[in-house]
Protein backbone atom coordinates (compact mmCIF):
# COMPACT_ATOMS: atom_id res chain seq x y z
CA UNK A 1 0.00 0.00 0.00
CA UNK A 2 3.01 2.28 -0.27
CA UNK A 3 5.78 3.09 -2.70
CA UNK A 4 9.48 3.54 -2.01
CA UNK A 5 11.01 6.96 -1.60
CA UNK A 6 10.44 9.16 -4.65
CA UNK A 7 11.85 12.64 -4.77
CA UNK A 8 9.55 15.41 -3.50
CA UNK A 9 8.07 17.70 -6.15
CA UNK A 10 8.47 21.45 -5.90
CA UNK A 11 6.27 22.42 -8.85
CA UNK A 12 3.34 21.09 -10.82
CA UNK A 13 5.67 20.77 -13.83
CA UNK A 14 7.53 18.02 -11.98
CA UNK A 15 4.23 16.18 -11.52
CA UNK A 16 3.43 16.55 -15.23
CA UNK A 17 6.81 15.06 -16.10
CA UNK A 18 6.03 12.07 -13.88
CA UNK A 19 2.70 11.56 -15.65
CA UNK A 20 4.38 11.66 -19.07
CA UNK A 21 6.88 9.03 -17.92
CA UNK A 22 4.04 6.91 -16.51
CA UNK A 23 2.40 6.72 -19.94
CA UNK A 24 5.60 5.15 -21.22
CA UNK A 25 5.90 2.44 -18.58
CA UNK A 26 2.24 1.84 -17.72
CA UNK A 27 0.34 0.85 -14.57
CA UNK A 28 0.00 -2.76 -13.33
CA UNK A 29 -3.74 -3.01 -12.65
CA UNK A 30 -5.04 -5.71 -10.25
CA UNK A 31 -5.52 -9.13 -11.82
CA UNK A 32 -8.02 -10.47 -9.30
CA UNK A 33 -10.25 -12.97 -11.21
CA UNK A 34 -13.30 -11.33 -9.63
CA UNK A 35 -12.52 -8.21 -11.65
CA UNK A 36 -12.31 -9.95 -15.03
CA UNK A 37 -14.94 -9.65 -17.75
CA UNK A 38 -16.98 -12.66 -18.86
CA UNK A 39 -16.12 -12.05 -22.52
CA UNK A 40 -13.69 -9.18 -23.19
CA UNK A 41 -14.31 -9.44 -26.95
CA UNK A 42 -17.96 -8.45 -26.42
CA UNK A 43 -17.39 -5.81 -23.74
CA UNK A 44 -18.41 -2.23 -24.41
CA UNK A 45 -15.39 -0.02 -25.00
CA UNK A 46 -15.21 3.17 -22.93
CA UNK A 47 -12.70 5.82 -21.93
CA UNK A 48 -12.28 8.25 -19.02
CA UNK A 49 -10.31 11.48 -18.81
CA UNK A 50 -7.93 11.55 -15.83
CA UNK A 51 -7.19 15.26 -15.92
CA UNK A 52 -4.50 16.74 -13.66
CA UNK A 53 -3.45 20.38 -13.42
CA UNK A 54 -3.39 23.50 -11.29
CA UNK A 55 -6.95 24.77 -11.13
CA UNK A 56 -6.47 27.59 -8.63
CA UNK A 57 -3.93 29.10 -6.30
CA UNK A 58 -5.40 27.57 -3.14
CA UNK A 59 -3.06 24.97 -1.63
CA UNK A 60 -4.39 21.70 -0.28
CA UNK A 61 -4.57 21.30 3.48
CA UNK A 62 -2.80 17.98 3.82
CA UNK A 63 0.03 17.95 6.37
CA UNK A 64 2.68 15.30 5.90
CA UNK A 65 2.23 14.76 2.13
CA UNK A 66 5.44 16.14 0.59
CA UNK A 67 5.48 14.05 -2.57
CA UNK A 68 3.23 16.25 -4.70
CA UNK A 69 2.90 20.04 -4.98
CA UNK A 70 0.07 21.39 -2.83
CA UNK A 71 -1.65 23.06 -5.80
CA UNK A 72 -1.97 19.88 -7.92
CA UNK A 73 -5.56 18.80 -8.62
CA UNK A 74 -7.53 16.13 -10.45
CA UNK A 75 -10.97 16.64 -12.01
CA UNK A 76 -13.84 14.51 -10.70
CA UNK A 77 -17.62 14.50 -10.90
CA UNK A 78 -20.52 12.95 -9.02
CA UNK A 79 -22.80 10.78 -11.13
CA UNK A 80 -26.58 11.23 -11.02
CA UNK A 81 -28.39 8.96 -8.57
CA UNK A 82 -30.81 7.90 -11.32
CA UNK A 83 -28.22 6.23 -13.56
CA UNK A 84 -28.41 2.49 -14.09
CA UNK A 85 -24.72 1.83 -13.37
CA UNK A 86 -22.67 3.36 -10.54
CA UNK A 87 -25.44 5.79 -9.44
CA UNK A 88 -24.29 8.61 -7.20
CA UNK A 89 -20.65 7.58 -7.33
CA UNK A 90 -17.71 9.92 -7.82
CA UNK A 91 -16.18 9.33 -11.25
CA UNK A 92 -13.90 10.69 -13.91
CA UNK A 93 -15.55 12.37 -16.90
CA UNK A 94 -15.94 9.85 -19.68
CA UNK A 95 -18.15 7.28 -21.34
CA UNK A 96 -18.58 4.95 -24.26
CA UNK A 97 -16.39 5.13 -27.35
CA UNK A 98 -18.72 6.01 -30.23
CA UNK A 99 -18.20 4.98 -33.88
CA UNK A 100 -17.32 8.56 -34.83
CA UNK A 101 -14.52 8.73 -32.23
CA UNK A 102 -11.05 8.14 -33.60
CA UNK A 103 -10.14 6.29 -30.40
CA UNK A 104 -10.12 6.45 -26.59
CA UNK A 105 -8.35 9.81 -26.44
CA UNK A 106 -10.97 11.51 -28.58
CA UNK A 107 -13.83 9.77 -26.79
CA UNK A 108 -12.61 10.72 -23.31
CA UNK A 109 -12.13 14.36 -24.28
CA UNK A 110 -15.47 14.54 -26.11
CA UNK A 111 -17.32 13.07 -23.13
CA UNK A 112 -15.54 15.42 -20.72
CA UNK A 113 -16.59 18.43 -22.81
CA UNK A 114 -20.19 17.18 -22.95
CA UNK A 115 -20.33 16.46 -19.21
CA UNK A 116 -18.35 19.31 -17.69
CA UNK A 117 -18.23 22.06 -20.33
CA UNK A 118 -14.43 22.31 -20.19
CA UNK A 119 -12.57 23.98 -23.07
CA UNK A 120 -10.71 21.18 -24.91
CA UNK A 121 -8.13 23.60 -26.33
CA UNK A 122 -6.71 23.95 -22.81
CA UNK A 123 -6.23 20.19 -22.35
CA UNK A 124 -3.05 18.36 -23.33
CA UNK A 125 -3.63 14.63 -23.75
CA UNK A 126 -0.49 12.87 -22.46
CA UNK A 127 -1.43 9.34 -23.50
CA UNK A 128 -3.39 6.25 -22.52
CA UNK A 129 -2.93 3.54 -19.91
CA UNK A 130 -3.82 -0.13 -20.25
CA UNK A 131 -7.52 -0.96 -20.31
CA UNK A 132 -9.26 -1.65 -17.00
CA UNK A 133 -12.13 -4.20 -16.90
CA UNK A 134 -15.35 -3.05 -15.24
CA UNK A 135 -17.47 -6.22 -14.88
CA UNK A 136 -20.54 -4.67 -13.22
CA UNK A 137 -21.33 -2.69 -16.41
CA UNK A 138 -19.46 -5.02 -18.82
CA UNK A 139 -17.10 -2.22 -19.90
CA UNK A 140 -13.45 -2.26 -20.87
CA UNK A 141 -12.27 1.22 -19.92
CA UNK A 142 -9.19 3.08 -21.18
CA UNK A 143 -7.86 5.70 -18.75
CA UNK A 144 -6.62 8.73 -20.72
CA UNK A 145 -4.06 10.79 -18.82
CA UNK A 146 -4.20 14.53 -19.51
CA UNK A 147 -2.79 17.83 -18.28
CA UNK A 148 -4.74 21.07 -17.93
CA UNK A 149 -2.50 23.62 -19.70
CA UNK A 150 -5.17 26.33 -19.54
CA UNK A 151 -7.92 25.69 -16.96
CA UNK A 152 -11.47 26.63 -17.87
CA UNK A 153 -14.73 26.85 -15.98
CA UNK A 154 -16.47 23.51 -15.40
CA UNK A 155 -19.92 22.53 -14.15
CA UNK A 156 -22.41 19.69 -14.47
CA UNK A 157 -23.86 20.22 -17.96
CA UNK A 158 -26.32 17.32 -18.15
CA UNK A 159 -27.88 16.63 -14.75
CA UNK A 160 -29.18 13.31 -16.02
CA UNK A 161 -25.52 12.22 -16.11
CA UNK A 162 -23.79 14.18 -13.34
CA UNK A 163 -24.94 16.46 -10.53
CA UNK A 164 -21.62 17.97 -9.52
CA UNK A 165 -18.19 18.63 -11.03
CA UNK A 166 -15.28 19.56 -8.81
CA UNK A 167 -11.50 19.72 -8.54
CA UNK A 168 -9.84 17.71 -5.82
CA UNK A 169 -6.35 18.42 -4.44
CA UNK A 170 -4.17 15.36 -4.99
CA UNK A 171 -2.35 15.93 -1.69
CA UNK A 172 -5.66 15.58 0.17
CA UNK A 173 -6.40 12.31 -1.62
CA UNK A 174 -2.96 11.04 -0.60
CA UNK A 175 -3.31 12.12 3.02
CA UNK A 176 -3.33 8.86 5.06
CA UNK A 177 -6.16 10.29 7.18
CA UNK A 178 -8.37 10.25 4.07
CA UNK A 179 -7.57 6.73 2.91
CA UNK A 180 -9.21 3.37 3.55
CA UNK A 181 -11.03 0.54 1.80
CA UNK A 182 -14.59 -0.35 0.83
CA UNK A 183 -15.93 -3.89 0.65
CA UNK A 184 -18.79 -4.33 -1.79
CA UNK A 185 -20.56 -6.85 -3.99
CA UNK A 186 -19.03 -7.65 -7.37
CA UNK A 187 -20.18 -9.74 -10.32
CA UNK A 188 -18.33 -12.78 -8.92
CA UNK A 189 -18.49 -12.16 -5.18
CA UNK A 190 -17.19 -9.60 -2.72
CA UNK A 191 -14.54 -7.07 -3.73
CA UNK A 192 -12.20 -4.95 -1.65
CA UNK A 193 -11.49 -1.58 -3.23
CA UNK A 194 -9.23 1.30 -2.16
CA UNK A 195 -11.18 4.38 -1.13
CA UNK A 196 -10.56 8.09 -0.61
CA UNK A 197 -12.53 10.49 1.58
CA UNK A 198 -12.92 14.07 0.32
CA UNK A 199 -13.92 16.86 2.67
CA UNK A 200 -15.00 14.40 5.33
CA UNK A 201 -18.19 13.32 3.56
CA UNK A 202 -17.56 12.54 -0.13
CA UNK A 203 -16.34 8.98 -0.72
CA UNK A 204 -14.41 7.92 -3.82
CA UNK A 205 -14.45 4.14 -4.25
CA UNK A 206 -14.88 1.43 -6.89
CA UNK A 207 -13.39 1.91 -10.35
CA UNK A 208 -12.36 5.54 -9.84
CA UNK A 209 -10.52 4.81 -6.59
CA UNK A 210 -8.89 1.74 -8.16
CA UNK A 211 -7.50 3.87 -11.00
CA UNK A 212 -6.33 6.67 -8.71
CA UNK A 213 -4.69 4.19 -6.33
CA UNK A 214 -2.91 2.42 -9.21
CA UNK A 215 -1.66 5.69 -10.69
CA UNK A 216 -0.46 7.05 -7.35
CA UNK A 217 1.36 3.81 -6.52
CA UNK A 218 2.98 3.59 -9.94
CA UNK A 219 4.13 7.21 -9.69
CA UNK A 220 5.63 6.69 -6.25
CA UNK A 221 3.35 9.33 -4.79
CA UNK A 222 1.60 7.10 -2.25
CA UNK A 223 2.13 7.82 1.43
CA UNK A 224 1.80 4.79 3.76
CA UNK A 225 -1.80 4.42 4.95
CA UNK A 226 -3.86 2.04 7.04
CA UNK A 227 -5.47 -0.64 4.81
CA UNK A 228 -7.66 -1.98 7.63
CA UNK A 229 -9.67 1.24 7.86
CA UNK A 230 -13.09 0.61 6.31
CA UNK A 231 -15.55 3.08 4.84
CA UNK A 232 -19.21 2.39 4.08
CA UNK A 233 -20.22 3.15 0.46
Amino acid sequence: MSAPGPRPHDTATDARDDLVALVGRGVPWPTDPARLLRDPARARRAAVLVLFGVLDALPAHAPGVPRVPAELDVLLQRRAATLGHHPGQVAFPGGGIDPQDAGPREAALREAVEETGLDPTGVEVLGTLADVPLPVSDNLVTPVLAWWTQPSQVAAVDHDEAVDVFRTPVAELLDPANRGVVEHAGVRGRLRTPAFLIGGDVLVWGFTALVLDGIFDALGWTVPWEPTRRFEP
